[in-house]
């Protein structure tokens, strides 16, 4: 006899059909379901089965593995660009014949700081070599926040930056650049593609489930009601009924 009506593996997916999970927004229930792959970064898929060896000229077969990283708690509270711990084993000395050594290799981090033009604020972020590139590559900080998907963005506080870029485009607030009202102007036209996204769908984005649930339940929260209200209300009620009735009494009498 099983010990549960349902396998543990689908817990998770069962909990969002029930109780307050399906009163979530649509978007943001939809935003748990879109999930891809994060673009590899320690290594390099080959995308095919067979291969010829360069040395027999033969098919040989191709172990297209990906290698499994570890992404500490660490990595959430910075930019790390998808890179992580990755364990495994070294030899000693280098040398074949020594025995194997555990080793894990973590990535080169760096405490720099960055300027984002939406939130008009400098950010001591640690961050990775890598990810100094890339947003070299996306032409400045907001933009790799705002492009970069965020399965390879892979960090909590890039999350929580993107939805406070979002909210402050969303709302075309004049605390930006509150002096020069041109420059504001400038910066909203930027980064104008991405004031599609309303202010209802960005005050939803990077919240995790437990944050999502919390949000829910307060704006469903209610102020409880004391009982001696109802209790003055219904009374004051029946006796404007009696005493809209007195007078049809004295009438039929």
């Amino acid at each position: 006899m099983p010990l549960h009506k349902y396998p543990p593996k689908i817990w998770e997916a069962l909990k969002l059909k029930q109780g307050i999970y399906t009163r979530l927004p649509k978007h943001y229930l939809r935003s748990l379901e879109e999930k891809r792959e994060p673009m590899p970064v320690h290594w390099r898929p080959l995308g095919v089965n067979y291969k010829v060896s360069p040395k027999s000229g033969l098919k040989e077969r191709v172990q297209d593995i990906p290698i499994p990283i570890y992404y500490p708690a660490e990595s959430q509270k910075g930019l790390w660009g998808g890179e992580g711990w990755i364990s495994g084993f070294k030899y000693a000395k280098n040398d074949k014949l020594c025995p194997r050594l555990a080793k894990t290799w973590k990535p080169q981090l760096f405490n720099r700081e960055l300027y984002s033009e939406i939130l008009d604020h400098k950010f001591t972020i640690t961050v990775t070599a890598r990810v100094l590139d890339l947003i070299d590559a996306a032409y400045g900080f907001d933009f790799y926040i705002l492009k970069t998907p965020k399965e390879d963005l892979n960090s909590k506080l890039g999350m929580d930056l993107r939805r406070a870029m979002l909210l402050r485009l969303a709302r075309r607030e004049t605390e930006l650049y509150p002096d020069d009202s041109v420059k504001r102007e400038k910066i909203y036209n930027k980064y104008k593609q991405h004031l599609e996204v309303p202010e209802e769908e960005a005050e939803w984005v990077g919240l995790n489930l437990e944050e999502a649930v919390e949000k829910q339940r307060q704006l469903e929260y209610k102020d409880p009601e004391p009982v001696f209200k109802s209790c003055v209300e219904n009374l004051v009620t029946q006796l404007t009924i009696q005493k809209l009735s007195e007078p049809e009494l004295i009438e039929r009498k």
